[in-house]
């Protein structure tokens, strides 16, 4: 399908510095705008979960800049996902950076509100706990969700600081406790470098969450690890999550908590293409901090890794109509 409405901007016709920048060069539209939208770009412009380097506020704004070097097809398949659905620049969801609860608040209505347009969500963040109230919008459509989740640390903490349960350090166990997610449908992929103690990968235990550290990963390979994680969803609603550290901060030191020894950029873009076919409601890229690498180049990270989730969410879209 092809709606020139929803068309790119080609940097064939206006120059990839020139223009308004949105993500991807879409066309940008308010909620109220949306009714014919499939998929939904939203930027996230929020770190009040963050503990210890700030900047994830910021990340949304230079992934917009940075994604105008995406252009339309993608190299392999040939396709573009903008002649599959229509989507769009859904602008920055409404946050409040001095208070956390009443962020998780505006997040989550947000969504609902573009939820109930059935427009297929595809974030930009912002921290990793901005990845909670997504799911809790999601969850009053879809019931309780699969997930894929690649990312240096699990973010299954219970709490910091003396008992405080929300930072981008426990998004997922609040997630299992509140029934967003199923966890024995929730595989993490990367999970690498020291720890404070062991308290998070016993939760994870508990709760029959498939935990693949980064030493697994180089022992099954690119492709079994995805088999193991298509398998473990299977075909239930699934949520996906990209938190920018997953990859070596030799790739991406834009970020709040880099750890060493992670995958290459080229493992990354191989394992988003193996989430082909699954039933994807909803995915995210977070924790891109731009003061931590000004040039522009985690972000440029981040954005190509948001375009090969929409290739796929595009592809499983129309491939359900």
């Amino acid at each position: 399908m092809t709606d020139k409405q929803f068309d790119a901007v080609s940097g064939m016709d206006v120059p990839r510095f020139a223009g308004v920048a949105t993500f991807m060069r879409l066309p940008q539209k308010s909620i109220d705008q949306a009714n014919d939208v499939d998929i939904g770009l939203i930027g996230i412009p929020w770190d009040g979960g963050t503990t210890n380097r700030p900047g994830p506020r910021h990340g949304p704004r230079q992934m917009r800049d940075q994604s105008s070097m995406i252009r339309r097809v993608h190299h392999l398949t040939g396709e573009s996902p903008f002649d599959r659905a229509r989507i769009a620049d859904l602008g920055d969801c409404p946050v409040n950076p001095i208070d956390v609860m009443d962020a998780l608040t505006r997040i989550e209505k947000h969504y609902v509100h573009i939820l109930d347009k059935n427009i297929l969500p595809l974030s930009a963040g912002g921290d990793h706990l901005c990845s909670l109230p997504v799911l809790r919008a999601l969850a009053k459509k879809h019931g309780p969700m699969g997930m894929v989740h690649f990312d240096a640390h699990s973010d299954l903490w219970d709490s910091y600081f003396g008992g405080f349960k929300y930072t981008h350090g426990t998004p997922f166990a609040r997630a299992i406790e509140e029934g967003l997610l199923d966890p024995a449908r929730v595989v993490q992929i990367g999970l690498r470098g020291s720890v404070y103690d062991m308290e998070d990968r016993d939760f994870g235990k508990k709760h029959n969450v498939r935990m693949i550290s980064i030493e697994e990963f180089d022992e099954l390979g690119v492709d079994q690890t995805m088999a193991v994680a298509r398998q473990l969803v299977g075909d239930v609603k699934t949520y996906i999550s990209f938190d920018i550290d997953c990859p070596d901060p030799a790739y991406a030191p834009g970020t709040g908590t880099p750890e060493v020894g992670g995958f290459t950029n080229r493992e990354a873009l191989y394992m988003l293409r193996k989430l082909r076919g699954l039933n994807i409601v909803g995915a995210d890229v977070v924790e891109v901090s731009p003061p931590f690498d000004p040039s522009g180049y985690t972000a440029l990270n981040a954005v190509t890794m948001m375009f090969e989730l929409l290739c796929v969410m595009a592809e499983n879209l129309n491939a359900n109509d």
